[in-house]
């Protein structure tokens, strides 16, 4: 007799009973590897057999389970839903038809009188009916028919040659087998204070649950623990780099930041004065600031960015601020430059596009420390770009730069102060993600004096309408910036790209003076256009999303944008950020196509009725997924196999308030009952607390 292997939690999934090395393979496409992984392989929804309903209580648009033997089985191809396979189930009470489309296989799986548990939403053509339901095999003789028999079912996501019951038995099995070992991984008096499950039971009851609250019970407790290290990382980089940065002590009543604001044409907020004095009380202590200033479009962020940088260049210090884009560090410095030399700060523009003779030029007066403030793009981490003493980094729009280039940029000085600056609100759940270690300042008033913005959304139809409503708004000395969502025409896709727009434009107005700008446009011609639109000498302004941020003319009024439905939330409100800024009222008009895809107009629909870009990254989150809602995968967001960051957001703020508090009173983990904490984090994520804060 074959001696059976002992189990543990990092045994192969090959040596569980009935897998092998063959089946295991499968069990790989699933990123399941161990016991461990296939206890962490958890259900994304549960069948309740407890409340099996008899057909003929089925009500029309009822989300139920039935079950009930096969009479029947067909096949047939339709003209417009392509294959449907098609079964008669009776549980003696009534029939229920059921289909599924462009599934030819399931039509060898079922047989007559085979016994089937289907669930779905009950439809009515003729009779009741349920379209692409879930269903089981209950064999007679098998083992799941006993495991099913009146009980919860989870159900897991699967890969082609594996079933639900093949999980459902291998865990069972795995549960069996290693249960003992399972290590609790969070101290006792944080499972008394919510009265946690253990995790031995938390990952029993998730799997074997008895009623649908023990499953809901058991998944906020592992998901607690998942958000409870990361924030406890957070929590730890955060105090080591308090501990071990220490950073120049600025001075912050001089006089340049006085005759700054003497200068301005306009009052600063309350707002923008309570941020000041938040950076201020950070410059003061001697300690690295590493603050995320993030607030509205148009909320007046920049400002108080050059506020800072003042107060680094008075105190002998030089500022680099980083841009995502060339538009925006080129914006950043003609709003900027000459306001400086009024204060007799000297400040130069880095990019990719800046004439090599020109670069080396800037290089030697930033190493001889002659350029008090660059403002540039990744320009400014070239090797050739050596600070003599740098002071503060800004970065804009930091969740587009990765980690390494932040990194690369600060260590350009010796500790400098880090302002992070942000115009994409980010929700309030994200933030403790991506910022758990930053201190974070938030804007949430515009400067007072502005128009409203009315948004609308328009068909096709309307578009003739439009053309002569810009016409008289043109005459009448407005500007209108018309975007497109692509620069050039494709086969792929029917879209209004920005060359054939404005050539359109240019025949439609031949008595305006229309201009075109793009990422392919240099940078000389580019920086021209925008300064002939900032005058008021172009009336339309065709572009792509390059001016998505930090562009600033007053006086455009106007916004066209051709297929909304191809942007998010955040990139429309970022678009919209542009018109505004002035004292009259402007207007966003949005050319939908013909649509009836009901997930972009609920998108837009949001966009239509609110301004508030908080409460639009709450929904763009809630439409598109953390994973999406940056467009990028370089802003470092962890994929946590349970934690959901929209349902857990309470439970998030929780594990950020518990894990924080445990660092600051024992930044070593060397209490007694903190010892399963500091074990867990030396076994599992000793690679991430290495990765102290790089920002």
């Amino acid at each position: 007799m074959k001696k059976e292997i002992p189990l543990t939690l990092n045994s192969d999934i090959q040596y569980l009973k009935g897998i092998g090395p063959k089946k295991a393979k499968l069990f790989h496409k699933l990123n399941i590897f161990n016991i461990e992984d296939l206890l962490y392989h958890l259900p994304y929804r549960y069948w309740n057999l407890k409340d099996i309903k008899k057909i003929k209580d089925c009500k029309i648009d009822e989300e139920v389970t039935v079950q009930g033997k096969i009479i029947l089985i067909g096949e047939r191809e339709s003209k417009t839903k392509g294959n449907i396979v098609e079964i008669i189930l009776s549980d003696g009470t009534d029939y229920l038809k059921c289909l599924w489309f462009n599934r030819p296989d399931l039509r060898y799986k079922f047989q007559r009188g085979q016994e089937l548990i289907v669930s779905g939403k009950i439809d009515f053509y003729k009779q009741k009916e349920m379209i692409n339901p879930y269903y089981e095999i209950i064999n007679e003789n098998n083992e799941n028919r006993k495991l099913y028999a009146g009980t919860i079912i989870p159900i897991y996501s699967l890969t082609e040659g594996l079933s639900n019951w093949d999980i459902r038995r291998a865990i069972k099995q795995a549960l069996e087998k290693t249960y003992h070992l399972i290590e609790e991984d969070l101290p006792e008096e944080i499972i008394k204070k919510y009265s946690f499950y253990s995790k031995r039971e938390a990952l029993k009851n998730i799997h074997f649950p008895e009623n649908l609250k023990d499953t809901e019970r058991a998944r906020k407790r592992l998901a607690y623990s998942e958000l409870f290290y990361f924030e406890l990382i957070l929590a730890l980089n955060k105090k080591k780099y308090e501990e071990l940065r220490t950073s120049p002590i600025f001075k912050t009543d001089g006089e340049l930041t006085k005759k700054f604001l003497n200068n301005l044409p306009f009052q600063l907020t309350s707002c923008q004065l309570k941020v000041i004095k938040e950076i201020e009380e950070d410059l003061r202590k001697g300690k690295s600031m590493t603050r995320l200033l993030q607030g509205d479009v148009g909320s007046g962020k920049t400002v108080i960015a050059i506020y800072t940088s003042l107060i680094a260049i008075e105190n002998g210090y030089q500022v680099a601020m980083m841009a995502p884009t060339e538009i925006l560090a080129e914006q950043h410095f003609f709003n900027w430059h000459k306001e400086l030399l009024k204060l007799n700060v000297k400040s130069a523009l880095l990019t990719s596009s800046v004439n090599k003779k020109e670069k080396e030029k800037i290089y030697l007066k930033i190493s001889y420390g002659e350029i008090d403030l660059v403002f540039g793009t990744h320009a400014l981490l070239e090797s050739e770009v050596n600070f003599k003493r740098l002071g503060l980094v800004i970065v804009d729009e930091q969740h587009r730069f990765g980690v390494m280039q932040r990194a690369r940029l600060i260590a350009k000085g010796n500790n400098p102060h880090f302002l992070v600056m942000t115009a994409t609100p980010i929700p309030r759940t994200l933030s403790y993600i991506l910022y758990g270690d930053l201190d974070i300042s938030t804007i949430l008033e515009k400067p007072p004096g502005r128009g409203k913005v009315i948004t609308k959304l328009i068909s096709e139809k309307a578009r003739e309408k439009l053309i002569e409503k810009i016409r008289k708004a043109c005459l009448m000395g407005d500007q209108v910036y018309w975007v497109c969502p692509t620069i050039e025409e494709s086969e792929k896709l029917t879209l209004r790209a920005a060359k054939k727009v404005y050539e359109e434009i240019k025949n439609t107005f031949p008595d305006l003076k229309v201009a075109l700008i793009h990422g392919r446009v240099k940078s000389d011609e580019r920086m021209k256009i925008m300064e002939e639109f900032k005058k008021g000498n172009i009336h339309i302004l065709v572009t792509t999303t390059v001016i998505e941020v930090g562009v600033d003319i007053p006086n455009a009024s106007i916004m066209v944008i051709e297929h909304p439905e191809r942007f998010g939330l955040a990139q429309l409100h970022q678009l919209r950020g542009r018109i505004g800024r002035g004292e009259k009222d402007s207007y966003c008009f949005l050319i939908l196509p013909n649509i009836n895809d009901e997930k972009i107009l609920l998108r837009l629909s949001y966009f239509v009725k609110s301004d508030n870009g908080f409460y639009l990254a709450e929904k763009d989150l809630e439409l598109r997924g953390p994973g999406e809602f940056f467009g990028t995968r370089q802003h470092g967001l962890p994929e946590f196999k349970i934690a959901d960051l929209i349902r857990d957001k309470d439970l998030l703020l929780m594990t950020k308030r518990d894990a924080f508090k445990i660092i600051e009173e024992d930044p070593n983990l060397i209490k007694f009952e903190n010892r399963i904490i500091k074990e867990n984090l030396l076994k599992k994520f000793s690679d991430k607390i290495e990765l102290a804060r790089v920002i």
